[in-house]
């Protein structure tokens, strides 16, 4: 699992490097290169307007042109590079004008037409060869879910800087689909984001200790022998449902419309609820001069059923995220404690 969750992030962190380095590209350098380069055109033609002005000057002077005839190729001069000015200017419009097309075209993130896609809008249903033509409304979208960061507990009576677990080695992982949908017919300012996910939360005990049974209660306890590792992982598969509130860009053409939040900022507020997949414990300790590694898969007193509130602020698909259990990790505990979460949130849509 551990193996296959640093797979993942680093497979997306690298997608989302590569999108953002060609949007970048696409949208900011050569957009702008080319309005530089609108410059150097009226530059370069007033430099050659120039030197054959003062051309036909010399020849004037020289007394190979006569007065008529050397106003008469200034003319023709000054028409020839006004008309190369315009001429240039229209092929380099016409170019930004096209990157600013494919840039919406991209915000759109849809096609007129569809061929051979995984469309997971409708309920991952393949379509190969054949042709649909887009929705004039589509109020429901679906996006990809990741998040990954710290993770903790809240103990009763217990402050955090006398916290059982350590901050930097507790960690969480979470990946899910979610569904999108538009509140109001006519506003985009209000969404209900929905779906499920799998989370990942480990705990890692401080000093030499691990987690043992006594009875109805899970405690901790020292270890027999010197500890490497001591981490402690519950694996949750939830249903998490936020509204999301923030600015959006309406897109309409003659045959359809859409909102978009690309770059936009956006907060989710709202909850999770589900129940808990396995509880399981990892040891790596040294006995006897040989290294010995565990893993334990067990109940532990954990509490089976799994509900929570959380909260996202983001700026386009990427954003900070915090979560909290209200379900307690242990039942029976002397004293309650409870899952809390904070990491990075991105939202691949």
């Amino acid at each position: 699992m551990k193996s296959i969750t640093r797979y993942l992030v680093t497979l997306i962190l690298a997608l989302l490097t590569q999108w953002l380095s060609a949007q970048e590209i696409t949208r900011e350098t050569s957009i702008e290169s080319l309005k530089e380069k609108k410059e150097v055109v009226y530059s370069e033609e007033r430099e050659a307007l120039k030197a054959k002005v003062e051309a036909i000057n010399q020849q004037l002077d020289n007394n190979e042109l006569t007065k008529d005839e050397a106003d008469k190729r200034k003319r023709e001069a000054a028409e020839l590079h006004a008309s190369n000015i315009e001429n240039r200017i229209a092929i380099i419009d016409n170019k930004i004008a096209l990157l600013e097309r494919k840039q919406e075209i991209r915000e759109e993130d849809d096609d007129e037409y569809v061929n051979i896609r995984f469309k997971v809008d409708d309920v991952f249903d393949w379509r190969s060869d054949k042709r649909k033509k887009r929705r004039y409304d589509r109020r429901t979208t679906s996006d990809l879910v990741v998040a990954i960061g710290f993770n903790n507990a809240i103990q009763e009576g217990v402050s955090f800087d006398d916290s059982d677990y350590k901050f930097a080695g507790s960690r969480f992982f979470e990946l899910g689909w979610a569904w999108k949908t538009r509140v109001f017919d006519n506003s985009n300012w209000l969404r209900i984001k929905y779906g499920f996910s799998f989370q990942f939360n480990g705990l890692k005990p401080t000093q030499n200790r691990y987690f043992i049974e006594q009875g109805d209660q899970t405690v901790l306890a020292e270890f027999p022998f010197e500890l490497r590792k001591s981490k402690f992982r519950r694996d949750n598969i939830v249903i998490p449902v936020h509204f999301e509130f923030g600015p959006s860009r309406k897109i309409e053409r003659e045959e359809y419309f859409r909102y978009s939040t690309r770059r936009r900022f956006k907060m989710g507020i709202g909850g999770y609820a589900g129940f808990n997949m396995s509880t399981r414990q990892k040891l790596k300790y040294t006995q006897d001069g040989e290294r010995v590694k565990e893993k334990i898969k067990r109940d532990y007193n954990t509490d089976g059923l799994i509900y929570g509130v959380s909260a996202y602020v983001a700026i386009g698909s990427v954003g900070i995220y915090g979560k909290y259990d209200l379900s307690p990790i242990f039942k029976n505990a002397v004293n309650e404690q409870r899952n809390i979460s904070l990491g990075v949130r991105f939202d691949m849509d």
